[in-house]
C-alpha cells in the first residue's frame, strides 16, 4: 500500500477521537479487513510525521502510559481535503504486474503465456478468498469493510480480463513476427484461462 494512503488513512481514524499508535494499527487492521497489514514501526514513523506537520498533537497519556494523540484542526482541513480531491495516476502505486508484463512482453525469449497462467492462477486464488469472505460479511455491517471487499474483487476481476488481452496480443504478435509458426499460432486457437465462453 502506498505511504500516502496509510497517511491519509491513519489521520481519518483519529475523527471519531483520541488515539495512541498501536490502536492506530489495530484498527486500521479492523477498517481494512487485514487486507493491508501494517507493522507497528510504520504507524509509528507515520505518526511522527503527522505531529510534526501539525495535523495531530499529544494531549497527554493513557493509563498504560501511552501517549495519545488527538487530530487538531489543521489535521481537519487537510483531512476534509483529501476527501475532496480525486486520486490521479500520479498518486497511484505503481503496479509490479504491469511492469513485469510489459518487460516479459519485450523479451522473446520470455514465455509470456507462461507468465500469465502463473498470475492468473494466483489473481483467481485471490478472487476466491475475497469472493468467499463478500458472501460470509454481514449485509449490515460495516460498509467500509464492505466497499473494500468489493474494491478488491472488482480490481481482481478487471485484472483477469486485463491477462487475457496481454495474452492474446502478446501471442497475435509474435505469431506475425515469427511467421505465424505452429507453435506460436496454437495458443491463439484455444481461448486463455479464465475467459467465459459467450
Amino acid at each position: 500500500m502506498q505511504r500516502n494512503a496509510v497517511r491519509w488513512g491513519l489521520l481519518a481514524l483519529f475523527a471519531d477521537g483520541p488515539k495512541y499508535g498501536y490502536q492506530l494499527r489495530t484498527e486500521f487492521d479492523v477498517r481494512t479487513g487485514g487486507t493491508w497489514a501494517l507493522n507497528v514501526g510504520q504507524v509509528y514513523t507515520t505518526l511522527d510525521r503527522l505531529a510534526r506537520d501539525g495535523y495531530v498533537a499529544p494531549v497527554g497519556s493513557n493509563d498504560g502510559g501511552r501517549e495519545v494523540y488527538a487530530i487538531t484542526s489543521q489535521g481537519r482541513e487537510a483531512l476534509a481535503g483529501w476527501f475532496a480531491t480525486p486520486v490521479t495516476d500520479a498518486d497511484r502505486p505503481r503496479s509490479e504486474l504491469a511492469i513485469k508484463l510489459a518487460m516479459a512482453a519485450a523479451d522473446p525469449e520470455v514465455d509470456v503465456a507462461t507468465v500469465v497462467q502463473a498470475q492468473r492462477t494466483e489473481s483467481m486464488r485471490q478472487l476466491r478468498d475475497y469472493t468467499r469472505l463478500r458472501r460470509r460479511a454481514d449485509p449490515d455491517g460495516d460498509v467500509g469493510w464492505l466497499l473494500l471487499l468489493d474494491h478488491l474483487i472488482f480490481g481482481l476481476e478487471g485484472e483477469m480480463r486485463w491477462l487475457d488481452h496481454v495474452e492474446a496480443t502478446v501471442l497475435r504478435r509474435r505469431t506475425r513476427q515469427t511467421g505465424g509458426s505452429r507453435s506460436a499460432s496454437a495458443g491463439l486457437d484455444s481461448e486463455p484461462a479464465g475467459t467465459v465462453s459467450q
